[in-house]
């Protein structure tokens, strides 16, 4: 009697199981869902979850230290851009898609794939990162399950009204000028190699395009050499000639190349509409002007060792023990010698929001978030 106990009660648990995976769910009337793309600008903490080393890591102190009180994965004191894109589109917090606790019924909202140090280039952080061909799988296998979850005509509504987002480029370029300062080998002559980045970013927009995807915001690339992690490997050139140096000169090469392609994919693709936020101008603008923006320090990481604390060594987990962490993180733009911190992740968060053309066009992502498909 107390086996047939036993059988029943895991019966149940596994009909149950069984039962919910199967069940269709609901939307709340025209929601639109959020998908994310890229890199550690992006990333909530996909990398916690892959064979990796630390360098591509954020789940330690003092990452993560003011709004969530411990590390997320997040590489910020805080919040991270897509945090707050959700929180202004009324969303939920996204967990990372390689999270054990994601659910398959919240993927209606949206999900985020982006891994740090990926690029758009699958040799870039090869086999140690989730590059942005994988994540476009994984937004495939996304689509599936809202086609089996809502229905077709359901999934496809919402894949249309919904928004995807990118950062992406960065580790493209800036990863042989941090390999080897001393000698820098590029994989293509400059030009070629913004051509190849461009186009792997072009394919992957189609392919999601093609699952049913219409609005999409990109980031451009920030200016490489301008980063307190490669400006101090340059002893310290000024603001005007940390840009004329060769990973900046790269960087602009893409910032004239991305719109050109957005622009041909609006011609050649249906009801395609993007917003562009220009990165590389918006960082270097509040580097210089940091306290028009309300910050105190625009050029100084807060988190990190040597000049500009541009030691990639936040945190003591990166090969150097040793680092000093500044009192008041909110007067800064940058956390580590990389990436802003939860307050400058507002800033340009704001922007890819509700900028005006300054720094955001087309169209801005609560522009997209409204337009009707």
């Amino acid at each position: 009697m107390g086996s047939l106990r036993v059988f029943m009660f895991f019966y149940v648990i596994v009909l149950v199981q069984i039962t919910h995976s199967q069940s269709k769910i609901c939307l709340r009337g025209k929601q639109a869902a959020l998908f994310i793309f890229g890199d550690s600008l992006f990333d909530v903490g996909n990398n916690n979850y892959i064979n990796t080393t630390t360098f591509f890591q954020a789940n330690f102190n003092p990452y993560g230290e003011t709004f969530f009180m411990y590390p997320t994965g997040r590489f910020s004191d805080g919040r991270v851009i897509p945090d707050f894109i959700a929180e202004y589109a009324k969303l939920p917090l996204l967990l990372p898609y390689l999270h054990p606790a994601t659910y398959e019924d919240d993927y209606i909202f949206g999900a985020n794939f982006a891994s740090a140090g990926a690029g758009a280039l699958v040799e870039t952080g090869q086999g140690i990162v989730i590059n942005l061909k994988t994540q476009a799988s994984y937004f495939k296998e996304v689509s599936k399950i809202l086609r089996h979850k809502l229905g077709d005509e359901e999934a496809k509504a919402l894949l249309a009204r919904s928004v995807y987002i990118f950062d992406v480029g960065g580790n493209d370029y800036a990863d042989p000028f941090l390999a080897d300062s001393s000698n820098v080998v590029l994989p293509y002559p400059p030009q070629q190699f913004v051509d190849v980045v461009i186009g792997n970013i072009s394919s992957v927009i189609q392919e999601i395009y093609d699952e049913g995807g219409r609005k999409f915001g990109l980031f451009n690339v920030g200016p490489l050499n301008c980063f307190p992690i490669l400006r101090m490997v340059k002893n310290g050139s000024s603001l005007h000639e940390c840009q004329e140096e060769e990973a900046s000169e790269i960087a602009r090469l893409h910032r004239r190349a991305l719109p050109k392609m957005l622009q041909k994919l609006q011609k050649e693709l249906e009801g395609f509409k993007y917003s562009l936020t220009d990165y590389y101008g918006a960082l270097i603008e509040v580097m210089n002007h940091p306290s028009k923006y309300g910050f105190r320090v625009g050029e100084v990481a807060c988190c990190g060792g040597g000049p500009y604390r541009g030691d990639y060594s936040c945190g003591g987990r990166r090969g150097i023990e040793n680092y000093e962490l500044c009192e008041n993180v909110n007067d800064f733009v940058y956390f580590d010698s990389i990436h802003p911190t939860e307050s400058g992740a507002q800033h340009f968060a704001n922007l890819m929001w509700g900028g005006n053309g300054n720094f955001t066009h087309p169209y801005n992502l609560k522009q997209l978030f409204e337009s009707q498909v």
